[in-house]
């Protein structure tokens, strides 16, 4: 994770993680369940890569989800492969239990075409365009906006292994 926020300056729009207990907390954050918040780890060759999380209203079933890969991962589809099985699984198409949700949102700069390839082999549908929505180096960026329910079809991108724990450490 260290490494991830170290290599790309664009991850600060993440967190703010810089050492070892930014690190702890940013996990935290991500976990706490008291705000509904589930996040995965992307493990490649037994080190974490990337997240994919989701930010949730389970009175709605409503969930925001973002995800995140290290820049030295990026464009192996690993990303792809993470998002479709955890949005499989959120939305009740995964092998494994049904995660609860009923509609998936997130959220990405128009310029981060990247981004939505794999918001696309996740499932998502593209559903609008939030014009100048972000500052981002004092300039207002576009943001496309994206959609996938229960009821749309699963995604059919290559799967990851889904193992849920409920205690996360670093060390």
């Amino acid at each position: 994770m260290l490494s991830a926020f170290a290599a790309d300056p664009e991850m600060s729009r993440q967190g703010d993680v810089t050492d070892l207990e930014s690190a702890e907390a940013y996990i935290r954050q991500l976990t706490d369940r008291s705000q509904d918040n589930l996040a995965f780890a992307v493990v490649d060759r037994g080190r974490c890569v990337g997240v994919v999380a989701i930010n949730g209203s389970r009175q709605h079933q409503l969930g925001w989800f973002f995800y995140w890969v290290h820049p030295g991962t990026r464009g192996r589809g690993v990303m792809s492969q993470a998002a479709a099985t955890v949005a499989n699984w959120a939305l009740g198409h995964g092998e494994d239990d049904d995660g609860g949700f009923y509609r998936l949102e997130l959220g990405h700069r128009e310029n981060n075409p990247a981004s939505g390839r794999i918001a696309a082999a996740a499932g998502f549908l593209q559903e609008g365009l939030e014009r100048e929505k972000f500052e981002v180096g004092g300039e207002r960026v576009d943001v496309l906006t994206y959609g996938r329910l229960r009821s749309d079809p699963p995604a059919v991108v290559g799967h990851l292994p889904l193992r849920c724990q409920q205690e996360v450490t670093c060390s």
